[in-house]
């Protein structure tokens, strides 16, 4: 270091100036004192105001360590001699975040009071907000009433499985769409951070492959239906009629024979009876497959023969109790209600083994119920082997699909050794409204043998 030090002075005092004598150096020492002072002053300030900015810079940096270490920030901004720069955060997590900004579903993260903390691009353009609109507000925004009602307490059960729920979101443009929401509670870390995990699906392509998929479910119902009722003709009309005109001829065979043909006309006589039972067999074939009763008089006509039939086949005891109906119920919904009872009874005698069967049909206000309900083995209705054996196979997908193509749904209840119901409710709906309607072609006369 540098020190520079003042040299004695060889100009005389000025005049008027008497020098006394006093050590050598003491005149230089007092006339240094002053601003020495004044140096010492000002760095002291200087310094004091260097350390509170240093202080203050090392609290800014903290802070923002801290936010980076708990995620608050996927940026820092850094003023330069360049002006500012944004430098975007390339962490363990940013792979992640990257997933989630380019997957196709909506994903969100609530906090405890519900609001929407985070928010990828797709659940924006779900909702068609932007996402500075979307981040901040609350999740009830973007729900009807009545989902909101149904969410709020799925969230506060919701375990670490999580749950599921479909709704229909609300658009800043007015528009609705169907969604699939799974909630997932996530690890709170402080007061602030997000409590619920979402992700949100879009239903709208899975509604319409729905939508297309019942109508091809009831188109092929309806050709079902129309095949049964020309096929009950054809029987009918044609190989009943044959067997009634063999049926004829046989009597006739018979009453020929005298009594001395004896073996001859006991065999004429067996071969009558037996054409006469194939007749009746037929004649029921042909009435399960549309019955002409039901088209002329009704479903509880048809409902009072099946049930006479089942029970004189079977030997189990049918109870039949049918309501008062305010009127002729739609030509579909007899029809569905008839398949329902004529596919229960035989799951009855093929599985059951039950001795009493109840069937009950009653109108509730504008649903008309039909349960039946029988005391049997019972059986699992989720159990894969269940289905495997045919208890809850196709006949029970059967009825569910007839129930839903009018509009209504179906309910199977069902426990080991103490029995099955099945209950199925229908709304009273105009059955033209559905495609429905009675065709003439499959009103078939019946003939008693």
């Amino acid at each position: 270091m540098k020190t520079a030090r003042r040299q004695p002075s060889s100009r005389p005092a000025p005049a008027g100036v008497h020098a006394k004598a006093c050590p050598a150096g003491a005149t230089l020492e007092r006339e240094l004192r002053p601003s020495r002072l004044r140096g010492r002053s000002h760095f002291g300030a200087a310094k004091a105001r260097e350390l509170a900015k240093l202080r203050a810079r090392l609290a800014e940096a903290e802070e923002t360590l801290r936010a980076i270490r708990t995620g608050e920030v996927d940026a820092v901004v850094v003023a330069g001699k360049q002006g500012p720069q944004v430098f975007s955060l390339q962490g363990a997590e940013h792979e992640y975040r990257v997933l989630i900004e380019c997957m196709n579903e909506g994903a969100m993260t609530l906090t405890a009071d519900r609001t929407i903390l985070y928010a990828n691009q797709c659940f924006a353009r779900m909702v068609r907000c932007p996402l500075e609109q979307v981040i901040g507000n609350s999740f009830r925004r973007f729900l009807s009433v009545k989902d909101w009602a149904t969410l709020l307490p799925l969230m506060k059960r919701t375990g670490r499985s999580g749950s599921k729920m479909q709704v229909l979101l609300n658009g800043g443009n007015g528009s609705q769409m169907p969604a699939q929401i799974s909630i997932r509670p996530l690890a709170r870390n402080g007061v602030n951070c997000a409590s619920t995990g979402m992700v949100v699906t879009d239903m709208t392509e899975a509604r319409r492959n729905e939508e297309m998929m019942r109508a091809l479910s009831r188109r092929l119902v309806q050709a079902q239906e129309a095949e049964r009722g020309r096929l009950a003709l054809e029987l009918h009309d044609h190989i009943t009629q044959l067997l009634c005109a063999i049926l004829v001829r046989s009597q006739a065979l018979a009453d020929q024979l005298s009594a001395r043909d004896g073996p001859s006309k006991r065999e004429a006589l067996n071969l009558r009876k037996m054409l006469g039972r194939t007749a009746e067999e037929v004649e029921r074939i042909s009435r399960n497959l549309r019955p002409s009763v039901l088209d002329e008089l009704g479903l509880v006509p048809v409902m009072r023969d099946t049930s006479t039939e089942f029970a004189e086949r079977t030997g189990l005891t049918l109870t039949l109790a049918c309501g008062h109906l305010t009127a002729r119920l739609p030509a579909d919904t007899e029809l569905t209600l008839y398949r329902i009872l004529q596919e229960a009874l035989k799951n009855v005698e093929k599985h059951a083994r039950a001795r009493h069967v109840a069937v009950r049909l009653t109108q509730r206000g504008d649903f008309v119920q039909l349960a039946i309900n029988d005391d049997g083995i019972g059986f699992d209705p989720d159990h894969r082997s269940a289905r495997r054996k045919g208890k809850g196979g196709l006949g029970l997908l059967s009825m569910r699909e007839r129930a839903t193509y009018v509009g209504g749904a179906l309910k199977v209840k069902s426990v080991l050794g103490e029995g099955t119901t099945i209950r199925a409710e229908i709304p009273l709906i105009d059955s033209t409204l559905l495609g429905g309607g009675r065709s003439r072609a499959n009103r078939v006369r019946r003939t008693k043998y």
